[in-house]
């Protein structure tokens, strides 16, 4: 009875904690005792372990070789055997499956059957969590964190233990035990040393889930989603469009006094969101992804390929640059284009003007910004203006000595010659 209220106590607790079917429980209890019990020299191979479905009683049974010669391991006497037998006559060789004391399986056998019991629970379980799982990856699930380390955080969802992994997290974000927790499913992998389902709440898909839940024109397919760049904490756009002449694709993210957009930033910690209205004209979804600052002119690279030119005021410069590059940078991801910003030279500063011109000196002739310096310095700040000059009179402008003088004179005409033949062909 004893061992019938350990049984009891086992499939209890794992059933409930656990999720895992009482079925699979005591089938793996039935094979990790057989499994245990075979290594006991006074059985056979042919043991079979039995656990009653209705009241958990353990029945252990062995098949016997009738024999009245030999009496050790595997063979049974006739006149044992027909007591076994039900009274029944039993002939020499006949086999005979008798139930033995669970007791004579030894301790030892009992204690390696727990261990092979809870290993296979632990199988039983990760091969219950993969098939709820496995197709729900990208879905939103909602637990509470139970458990908190250095790396990761373990998240409970239902009886499913999660791994919301260090760099899954929000990083101004920090969890105690018991708070609860939105996330998106990630990955789902049964061979994971740890837990099998892996969350995220960084990964860019997590921000669109959260608009699907909160858009019902997302959920039912009016507006699409075309892209997505984070920089999880701090600032996320998204790009999305629609069909439907009658729908505002960027109103209908935004809802009603900014509601939608305003729960979704809750969510994420206060995370800002800028929702970009899709244009296949990539200068116009340019300009889009690089709001709220204003563009004076886009244009695409007719050489480097993927690559676009963006012109913006003084005033504008830093919004579209955004701070530590935030805003340049998630624009060439969210619209796969390499996006470079430059500060319109028409209202720049002198100051602004120059160092312009330093850079562009330094880059074209190849020389140390320092040395492009002293040539601005001394009057000559494009190409032209070099070689519109006579070498003699470049070198006493700009005090530069005559070996490094009369170089850079030549790679300037050599320059200037090189831009005035494309300019022919061009013209051509």
């Amino acid at each position: 009875m004893a061992m019938n209220n350990q049984l009891l106590a086992v499939v209890q607790h794992i059933e409930n904690e656990r999720g895992v079917s009482r079925e699979i429980v005591l089938t793996a209890i039935e094979q990790a005792i057989c499994q245990a019990a075979r290594k006991n020299a006074m059985v056979t191979d042919d043991l079979r372990v039995a656990i009653d479905r209705k009241d958990l009683s353990l029945h252990v049974f062995d098949t016997l070789v009738v024999s009245d010669e030999d009496n050790g391991p595997g063979f049974i006497t006739s006149a044992r055997a027909v007591r076994f037998n039900h009274g029944n006559p039993v002939v020499e060789g006949q086999t005979i499956e008798i139930e033995m004391p669970a007791s004579r399986l030894g301790r030892i056998a009992a204690q390696t059957s727990r261990q092979m019991i809870m290993q296979k629970i632990r199988e039983a379980e990760r091969t219950n969590t993969f098939s709820e799982y496995r197709d729900r990856v990208g879905d939103i699930v909602s637990g509470t964190v139970s458990a908190v380390s250095r790396r990761d955080t373990f998240v409970t969802v239902g009886k499913t233990e999660m791994v919301l992994p260090a760099k899954e997290r929000i990083p101004t974000e920090e969890y105690q035990v018991g708070d609860p927790i939105r996330a998106i499913i990630l990955r789902v992998d049964p061979d994971a040393k740890g837990p099998a389902v892996t969350l995220s709440r960084s990964n860019g898909r997590f921000v669109e889930a959260l608009f699907r839940l909160e858009v019902s024109e997302i959920a039912d397919g009016v507006v699409e989603i075309m892209g997505v760049a984070r920089d999880p904490g701090y600032r996320a756009k998204i790009a999305v469009r629609t069909d439907n002449e009658n729908v505002d694709p960027v109103g209908a993210c935004v809802g009603q006094r900014g509601s939608r957009v305003r729960n979704i930033v809750n969510e994420l910690s206060g995370e800002k969101i800028d929702i970009v209205r899709w244009n296949e004209d990539i200068r116009q979804y340019v300009t889009q992804a690089l709001a709220p600052a204003k563009l004076e002119s886009v244009e695409v690279d007719p050489v480097q390929a993927g690559t676009v030119h963006c012109v913006a005021a003084a005033d504008q410069y830093s919004l579209a640059i955004g701070k530590r590059g935030q805003n340049v940078r998630l624009a060439t991801k969210l619209t796969g284009w390499h996006v470079e910003v430059k500060k319109s030279m028409a209202t720049a500063s002198f100051e602004d003007q120059k160092a312009e011109a330093i850079r562009d000196l330094a880059e074209m002739l190849s020389i140390p910004v320092a040395t492009a310096t002293q040539i601005a310095d001394g009057g000559f700040l494009t190409i032209d203006g070099i070689v519109g000059d006579d070498e003699a009179g470049f070198i006493s402008s700009t005090g530069l000595d005559e070996v490094t003088g009369k170089g850079i004179y030549a790679a300037a005409k050599a320059v200037a010659a090189l831009t005035s033949g494309a300019e022919d062909e061009t013209a051509e």
